[in-house]
């Protein structure tokens, strides 16, 4: 189960990706089965037990072609366009990545962790902004990133990964100047448009084992990053669990769990992004999230 926030003309759906198509599960539901399924996507993850059937019947049956549309015709948005809270990010925790922002020594012993603004979410395809006005050292950060689909508080390892609806891919857009200029990193990671999440969130139930996933970003064709999550310092349960220790995390809630080695500033000289440059970001089972700097 692959879902989208989609857009076709004014409308703005819920869609589920089955080949090359994009099933309108809004007008399927509400034609096939009498009912009214969330057109948000939060609201989507937070009631998806209630309608879950629905959907493993759509799957299930054919003929669809009345509530279909080609990926090319639709406009996919960010499959969480506008965010509850701010993201979830850890930092560091690849172990290659701490050493190459630093040393040895810059490998964490505790979980470290920052946030995006809800406004720097974009989605597919739409272009990151250069920002020129206020950065000379724009970054990309590869990154898995895992959707929240249960409520809950002092959650425990064991039971964590029942508090995870899916599985996405993140842009971790850094302005490194900002970052170091300010000593934190809230501006530096929150320029409007830093922050692209898509193409699609992958329910939990596609993904074997999150801890073992292959991802690789390319600039401009050019393998920049290549790592696997099975490098984690701090695992997914880890991460969990110690989020919400004091923290309520709630349906929708977006948690990036860091970037390999082999971002721009990791580079000896530096390779920041310019205009025009395209990333590409592919986790393993979940696809390929594209944006072009602008």
């Amino acid at each position: 189960m692959k879902f989208v926030t989609a857009r076709l003309h004014d409308d703005e759906f819920i869609g589920m990706i089955q080949g090359e198509k994009v099933i309108h599960i809004n007008k399927i539901a509400k034609e096939r089965f009498q009912t009214d399924i969330p057109t948000n996507m939060i609201s989507f993850i937070e009631h998806f037990h209630y309608f879950e059937h629905i959907i493993k019947e759509i799957i299930e049956e054919k003929g669809h072609d009345a509530f279909s549309y080609s990926i090319e015709e639709t406009e996919l948005l960010a499959p969480i366009p506008r965010p509850s809270k701010n993201v979830f990010c850890v930092g560091k925790n690849y172990r290659d990545h701490a050493i190459e922002m630093g040393s040895e020594q810059d490998i964490p012993t505790n979980l470290m962790m920052f946030s995006k603004a809800p406004t720097a979410v974009v989605g597919p395809d739409a272009p990151i902004l250069r920002h020129e006005d206020v950065t000379d050292e724009l970054d990309y950060e590869g990154e898995l990133a895992v959707i929240i689909g249960k409520k809950g508080k002092a959650i425990s390892k064991d039971d964590a990964l029942h508090h995870v609806f899916g599985y996405t891919i993140l842009n971790d857009i850094t302005a490194r100047d900002l970052q170091s200029k300010h000593k934190q990193f809230l501006i530096g990671k929150s320029l409007d448009t830093s922050c692209p999440i898509g193409p699609f969130i992958v329910h939990k139930s596609e993904i074997e084992n999150a801890a073992n996933l292959h991802i690789e970003t390319r600039v401009n064709g050019e393998i920049r990053q290549d790592g696997n999550t099975e490098q984690f310092i701090f695992p997914i349960e880890e991460i969990i669990a110690t989020l919400s220790k004091g923290i309520t995390l709630e349906p929708g809630d977006i948690i990036a769990t860091g970037t390999p080695a082999g971002v721009g500033k990791g580079f000896n000289p530096p390779k920041f992004l310019s205009s025009g440059d395209i990333i590409e970001i592919t986790v393993e089972g979940i696809g390929t999230l594209r944006n072009k700097v602008q």
